[in-house]
């Protein structure tokens, strides 16, 4: 490979390859000598339409690119991070150089008539496939119906059109990536729809030994945004949770730069919902996010994310 040039693998949506575009700019940005291309891989969770727990899980969105790059057919890895499991460690021999700066963490209402979340009548269909939605909405909106929806969000969009689902929970952050921030109804806040850890993050992955492409790709990573995501991570890691796990959080960093994270474990059928807060204070973003997970198994998040079947 010239010294010039890096091979970028992701996912072949038109998202993904959105998320590509966002990289090559700040990249061209900041290191105007350096080319790109662009391997498009179609991975196992695009392929299949079922439950992710069927196949390998969040697994199913980055097995194949991670291949690529392992095979030494592409230098960089764009992945966001709320797909990549948190359970267990990144592939041997491949590391995150950097974390983009994190864009909207909020998910967002579709809805066709325009109604917001609390306006929604009894048996309205809501689209989505997501656990951590689906145990959010049983506990807040337990008159409203989630119907199996999934594919990328321009899939998803149409699915809405033909009638599958009278509205939709997507992200904020991908509409805005797909230029279709015009379909929302309403955002939601955390505190209405507490988001996936990593959301609206952009990770940036290259093989642990390639020390001239982390030298380059370093130099996009957004300091706040890489304590939060560590925070995230490490929550995840040490509850273990799955891709049926409704486990969702986010870290914060305020002002004066203090890190506080946020997370919830709920049962799949929102009736029981465990939360835990806390300021890093002298805590490393890690601790932080060990700390956190350990007030939540404290609390029985053991027991609920084992009941779970994966």
């Amino acid at each position: 490979m010239p010294s010039d040039l890096i091979r970028i693998v992701s996912r072949d949506s038109p998202m993904a390859l959105a998320q590509v575009e966002r990289v090559r700019a700040e990249l061209a940005a900041l290191h105007p000598e350096v080319r790109t291309t662009v391997l498009p891989v179609k991975t196992t969770g695009d392929k299949w339409m079922g439950a992710l727990s069927q196949v390998e899980g969040k697994g199913a969105f980055t097995k194949e690119v991670d291949a690529a790059l392992l095979a030494g057919e592409a230098d960089l890895a764009v992945h966001c991070v709320k797909d990549v499991p948190g359970d267990r460690p990144l592939p041997a021999g491949t590391v995150f150089a950097a974390f983009l700066e994190r864009d909207d963490i909020r998910d967002a209402l579709v809805h066709p008539g325009g109604l917001a979340l609390d306006e929604l009548p009894a048996g309205t269909r809501i689209g989505t496939s997501s656990v951590r939605r689906i145990a959010q909405l049983a506990a807040s909106h337990p008159h409203l119906e989630c119907v199996p929806i999934r594919g990328n969000a321009n899939s998803r969009l149409a699915q809405l059109a033909d009638g599958k689902a009278d509205a939709l929970l997507l992200a904020v952050s991908g509409l805005h990536r797909i230029s279709r921030a015009d379909v929302i109804t309403e955002v939601l806040e955390p505190e209405v729809m507490m988001p996936p850890i990593g959301a609206g993050v952009l990770a940036l992955q290259c093989r642990a030994a390639d020390d001239a492409t982390i030298g380059v790709i370093s130099d996009l990573g957004h300091p706040a945004t890489y304590r939060e995501t560590t925070a995230e991570r490490m929550l995840l890691h040490v509850l273990q949770g799955h891709c049926n796990s409704p486990i969702a959080g986010y870290a914060t960093t305020e002002r004066d730069g203090e890190l506080s994270l946020r997370a919830v474990v709920f049962s799949t059928d929102g009736k029981t919902i465990l939360r835990a807060h806390e300021w890093a204070g002298r805590l490393d973003p890690a601790t932080l996010g060990t700390s956190v997970a350990v007030a939540l198994l404290r609390k029985g998040a053991r027991e609920v994310i084992d009941s779970i079947a994966h």
